[in-house]
């Protein structure tokens, strides 16, 4: 074993020992206990590169296999102009327009659901063996009826995002308790000042958990779908183009910004889900 492996083993070591204390401590202070919040998984996420480095460079693997995070880091800076102009196809026209379209179609659906058992009982199967088809089947028909270009893309993430919405919102709108059902009852209030005073309220914790499961299928599906025909820019196409070449470091390149796309779009849903929910108890119980 080289010295490069013992240095990324050693790193690793210490790493996570740093890490098992900081997890320990109990803070008094709110703004510490949020920087060690933020400290652990930064702290772990180095510490995976710096494996990934030494063990890459160490034992030696080829490039086609897996390049080293560095090798990966500098195809990426060399390629900015070429990662925007894929983001812009993929992300923001064909996941944003689909997510906000499939997702507010869910939940306009299952507010009418809501109002008639007959779609209850007739559309919620059908909902779930359609959410249940993989988008590889869905992708080249949706490039058929749509056309190579971007809304073809839009379509399947629609369909992807649709049913999650659908069923997470029909079930959060049975949350609320009998007994504050009856409550509203007895103050004469109708179904929509009961919707929107109680039922909705109750049913946001369950509305969010769906568009945050949605926020990382609408960009699975829009990549999955490029690879069934697009444009000559996404993130899909190049995928798929630079697998063939064996260019692999462009591969995650794209891999990389794709991740970190996905994770600011969850993470920018789940402040919104914690401005709007502050009243639920994790929430509470999170800044308690």
């Amino acid at each position: 074993m080289n010295l490069i492996v013992i240095g990324a083993l050693a790193f690793w070591l210490l790493a996570w020992a740093f890490n098992e204390w900081l997890v320990r401590l109990r803070p008094a202070s709110k703004s510490l206990k949020r920087a060690i919040d933020i400290a652990v998984p930064l702290i772990f996420g180095i510490t995976i590169l710096v494996l990934w480095e030494g063990l890459v460079r160490g034992f030696q693997v080829p490039v086609v296999l897996l390049p080293p995070p560095s090798m990966i880091w500098t195809r990426l800076i060399g390629s900015l102009p070429i990662l925007w102009a894929d983001f812009q196809q993929t992300v923001l026209k064909s996941v944003l327009t689909g997510y906000v379209l499939g997702c507010g179609l869910g939940f306009l659906v299952a507010i009418a659901i809501d109002r008639s058992p007959f779609l209850q009982k007739g559309l919620l199967p059908l909902g779930n063996f359609v959410s249940a088809l993989p988008v590889v089947g869905i992708a080249p028909i949706m490039v058929m009826w749509f056309g190579f270009d971007w809304p073809s893309k839009v379509a399947v993430v629609v369909i992807m995002t649709f049913f999650p919405m659908l069923v997470n919102t029909v079930t959060g709108l049975s949350a609320a308790s009998s007994m504050e059902t009856d409550l509203m009852r007895t103050y004469a209030a109708s179904w929509w000042q009961t919707l929107v005073k109680l039922r909705l309220p109750a049913a946001w914790p369950f509305i969010f958990n769906a568009l945050k499961i949605n926020s990382t299928l609408a960009l699975i599906g829009a990549i999955v779908a490029e690879f069934f025909g697009t444009p000559i820019v996404g993130m899909g196409f190049r995928i798929s183009t630079e697998v063939g070449r064996m260019n692999v470091d462009m591969v995650w390149a794209e891999i990389a910004v794709a991740a970190l796309a996905g994770s600011a779009f969850y993470g920018a849903v789940a402040l919104v889900e914690r401005a709007v929910t502050f009243w639920h108890p994790s929430v509470r119980g999170e800044r308690a």
